[in-house]
């Protein structure tokens, strides 16, 4: 097991506002933040050097996602807990609804109309499944977890949303809602033959599979294993990304000088593809400094999980972490020809609110980990008193 177990008891723990300012992480928030602002810019170098349409808004997006952030994370980490599967059952509502009710774009049914603005839940969900998650698995002993039946309820956890957004359609959201929940089975101490026997089973399965995938999904496979087949056609977009990527060269072309971007050979340049803009730019050099920096934010964000004394927080860090880095080894993958375009966004860079709003969710949640490192709550007692 990857996490020792604690003593179950509930240790009483109530922060005052002041104190909770003190535990504050700034350091974490500064490197979120550090990496929002080169996206900002990045952002206003694909507008032509202009504000608008991309840059203003998102600087827009960034405070409103950074009251989120304080918001969530001056919470009680008990009161997340007490909350986790309300949360979650929210989360299943507005996926039901937008299977119901959801606008199409690109599409795609996957975004629900609030009025002032469209909210995507699979975005939503990452979050909401995670906190359910740590929420099961804060009461497992390590033998409730090689149990194969203590095993289903979070497995239906994982599967219903994945059915819900597959529906939409959305694998890129679906396969990491897999990848994380895989990652949160291991931490916790699920045994390597079970994972063993589902990769398996899922590699015998891909011919039944591939039968269940969109037309554009099959294209979108059989472009990433060739895309020259259609250097016009689906092949366009990965094919001029890494011209993008490799144009930049060493030290890159300098701000405001992707001659791609610019010339609107890049498509999607201010969301999925905004990496190769950057890169094109600033080099190899300037795209590694970018992923140094998500690698501190990830090591730190393992490093707050490890700090906290109660086995919530443990697995709600480290699952929202793992949800991070599956955004950058994603996207990067995909913008660089190594896996399949599936349409994940590049974290805090990528042109987004609901993704952005999400995040800092998510990274409240942890700041809320870390506030509250020092908090005891037992494994199978109550969370009640508030």
């Amino acid at each position: 097991m990857f996490f020792k177990e604690r003593n179950c008891y509930l240790k009483d723990y109530n922060l005052s506002f002041k104190e909770k300012i003190k535990r504050f992480n700034f350091r974490y928030l500064f490197l979120i933040c550090a990496v929002v602002f080169i996206g900002i810019g990045t952002l206003y170098s694909a507008g032509n050097g202009s504000w608008t349409p991309w840059a203003d808004k998102q600087f827009a997006r960034f405070l409103l996602s950074l009251s989120v952030l304080f918001f969530v994370a001056f919470i009680n980490l008990r009161t997340w807990m007490k909350y986790a599967y309300w949360i979650y059952a929210l989360g299943i509502a507005a996926l039901i609804g937008v299977e119901l009710f959801g606008s199409v774009n690109m599409g795609a049914q996957r975004w629900l109309n609030l009025g002032i603005m469209n909210v995507q839940p699979s975005e939503v969900m990452k979050i909401a499944l995670i906190l359910a998650l740590a929420r099961y698995f804060h009461s497992a002993s390590l033998a409730d977890i090689r149990s194969v039946q203590y095993m289903i309820p979070p497995i239906f956890l994982m599967g219903l949303p994945v059915a819900l957004i597959m529906k939409q359609p959305d694998l890129g959201t679906a396969l990491m809602l897999v990848f994380a929940t895989g990652a949160i089975f291991f931490v916790v101490g699920v045994q390597l033959w079970k994972f063993l026997a589902v990769i398996l089973s899922v590699g015998c399965s891909i011919p039944i599979l591939w039968t269940f995938l969109h037309d554009y999904q099959k294209q979108r496979v059989l472009t990433f294993l060739n895309p020259e087949s259609d250097p016009y056609g689906a092949g366009y977009n990965i094919i001029q990304s890494k011209i993008t990527l490799g144009s930049g060269g060493l030290f890159g072309k300098g701000f405001m000088e992707s001659t791609q971007g610019r010339l609107s050979f890049l498509p999607e340049k201010q969301t999925d593809f905004i990496f190769t803009v950057l890169s094109e730019e600033f080099g190899f050099l300037g795209s590694s400094a970018l992923i140094f920096l998500y690698l501190v934010i990830i090591v730190y964000g393992f490093y707050i999980s490890y700090q906290s004394n109660n086995f919530f927080g443990k697995v709600l860090a480290i699952g929202l972490t793992v949800n991070f880095a599956l955004y950058v080894f994603i996207n990067i993958g995909m913008v660089s020809g190594m896996l399949p375009v599936v349409g994940v966004p590049l974290p805090l860079i990528s042109y987004g609110g609901t993704a952005m709003l999400t995040l800092f969710a998510g990274f409240g949640l942890i700041e809320s980990v870390y506030i509250n490192r020092e908090m005891v709550i037992g494994r199978r007692g109550s969370i009640a008193d508030e």
